[in-house]
C-alpha cells in the first residue's frame, strides 16, 4: 500500500467511512433505482425532473465544499467564488456551442448562433480549442485556477486579510458580471450561452444523459469531500488553521502563511470551476447573473448555515438552503430573501457553529455529554 492510499484510509474514522457508505447507497444506488426501475405510475419513482434538481444541489454541495476549504479552514472569505463557479460553468458552455455545428438556428457551422445574428465574421480567437473535449475539460480547471492564482498573489503577498479581502474579491466577481454582459465579449451577453444540444456526443434531452450528469456530480463530490478530508487532516491542514486562527504566530515560526493561502485559495477556485461545469449542462444554460455578487453571499450562507469548518456542514448546508429555496419559491416566492436574510442573522447570532453545531448540543443534552466533545467528533467524523 502506498503512503497516499495509507494516509487516505487514516484521514477519517469509522462514523466517517460509514456515513460516506451511506451516502453512496442513497445518490448512487437509491436514486437511480427509484427512478430507472420503479414504474411510473408508482409513488415511490422519482421523476426526471427531481433527477436533475438534486444533481444541481450536488453541486452547489461541491461549490459549498470548495467555499469551505478556504474560508472555514484558512479563514479567507471570498465573496467572490461564484466568479470561479460561473467560469466554469462558460468553459464547458462553450465546448457544447461549438459541438452543436450546424443543428443551430442559423445552420452556421462555424459561428453559434448568437454570433450569427451579431453579425459576427469570424469566430474569436479565445474561442480556439473549445471544439476539442479535452481542451474543455481543462480550461474548466485552469481558468478559475489562473485568475486565482494571479488574484490570490496579488492580494495575499500585500497583506490584505479580512473584510478588506471579502470586499475586493466581490469586486472581482462585479467586474466580470458587467464584462460579461456586453455583447463585444463574445459570450453571448445578457442571454449567455444556451440551447445545448449534447454533451460528449449524448443527448442532452435524453434522461439516461440526465442520469449521468447526476451520477457524474455524486461521484465527483465525494472525490472533492475526500480530497479536501485529506487535506484538512494533514500537516498542511493544521498549518492552514494556524494561519487562520493566528496568522501572524505562524508567520513568526517561519511559515509562508501567503504560499499556504494561495495553495488552498487556487485549489478552492479549480473545485469551483468543476462544480460550474457539472452544473451547465443540467441546467441548459450559462449568462452573466452567475456572476452576480449575491450568488457568492449565498454560498457563504450555505456554509455558515451546516456549520464552517466542518467539510460535511459545508454539504448539509448546501443542500437545506437550497431544498427550503425550491419550496418557498413555488410557495411564496416574495418571501424567499426576506427568510434568506433573516436566516443569516439566526445562524450568526444564535446558531454560530451551524447545524452540526446545534446536533452536537442537542446530542450533548441528550447523552448528557460535553459540547464541546461532541463538536470535536463532529468536525473529526
Amino acid at each position: 500500500m502506498t503512503s497516499f492510499s495509507a494516509r487516505l484510509l487514516t484521514c477519517g474514522n469509522r462514523r466517517l467511512w460509514t456515513g460516506l457508505a451511506v451516502g453512496a447507497l442513497v445518490f448512487l444506488v437509491l436514486v437511480p433505482v427509484l427512478n430507472l426501475a420503479v414504474p411510473v405510475d408508482s409513488a415511490l419513482h422519482l421523476p426526471n425532473y427531481m433527477v436533475t434538481l438534486l444533481g444541481k444541489y450536488l453541486c452547489y454541495a461541491l461549490l459549498a465544499l470548495a467555499m469551505d476549504l478556504v474560508w472555514g479552514y484558512c479563514g479567507v472569505l471570498s465573496l467572490g467564488h461564484g466568479a470561479f463557479f460561473a467560469l466554469g460553468g462558460y468553459a464547458i458552455g462553450m465546448y457544447m456551442m461549438r459541438a452543436i455545428g450546424s443543428r443551430g438556428v442559423y445552420g452556421n457551422a462555424d459561428l453559434p448562433d448568437f454570433m450569427v445574428f451579431l453579425n459576427w465574421q469570424e469566430l474569436p480567437w479565445y474561442w480556439f480549442g473549445f471544439s476539442q473535449p479535452w481542451f474543455a475539460l481543462l480550461m474548466v480547471v485552469v481558468i478559475p485556477g489562473a485568475l486565482a492564482f494571479v488574484f490570490g498573489w496579488l492580494a495575499f503577498r500585500s497583506r490584505i486579510t479580512g473584510v478588506y479581502l471579502s470586499i475586493i474579491t466581490q469586486a472581482m466577481t462585479y467586474a466580470l458580471m458587467l464584462a460579461f454582459f456586453r455583447n463585444e465579449m463574445g459570450f453571448g451577453g445578457n442571454n449567455g450561452l444556451t440551447d445545448f444540444k449534447d454533451i460528449f456526443g449524448f443527448d442532452l434531452s435524453l434522461p439516461s444523459t440526465k442520469m449521468g450528469l447526476y451520477l457524474a456530480s455524486a461521484v465527483v463530490l465525494g472525490l472533492a469531500f475526500l480530497l479536501a478530508r485529506f487535506i484538512v487532516t494533514s500537516k498542511l491542514g493544521r498549518v492552514m488553521m494556524a494561519v487562520r486562527d493566528a496568522e501572524s504566530r505562524v508567520r513568526f515560526l517561519g511559515y509562508s502563511p501567503t504560499a499556504i493561502k494561495l495553495f488552498v485559495f487556487t485549489l478552492s477556485a479549480m473545485l469551483a470551476g468543476v462544480a460550474g461545469a457539472l452544473y451547465v449542462p443540467q441546467v441548459g444554460i450559462i449568462n452573466p447573473s452567475e456572476f452576480s455578487p449575491a450568488n457568492s453571499i449565498e454560498i457563504a450562507i450555505w456554509v455558515a448555515v451546516g456549520g464552517r469548518g466542518t467539510l460535511i456542514g459545508a454539504i448539509l448546508g448546501a443542500f437545506a438552503v437550497n431544498g427550503a429555496k425550491t419550496w418557498l419559491t413555488g410557495a411564496a416566492p416574495e418571501l424567499w430573501l426576506f427568510l434568506l436574510g433573516a436566516l443569516f442573522i439566526i445562524v450568526t447570532l444564535g446558531m454560530p457553529k451551524g447545524l452540526i453545531g446545534l446536533w452536537a448540543q442537542t446530542k450533548a443534552r441528550l447523552f448528557r455529554r460535553s459540547p464541546v466533545t461532541e463538536e470535536k467528533e463532529a468536525r473529526h467524523a
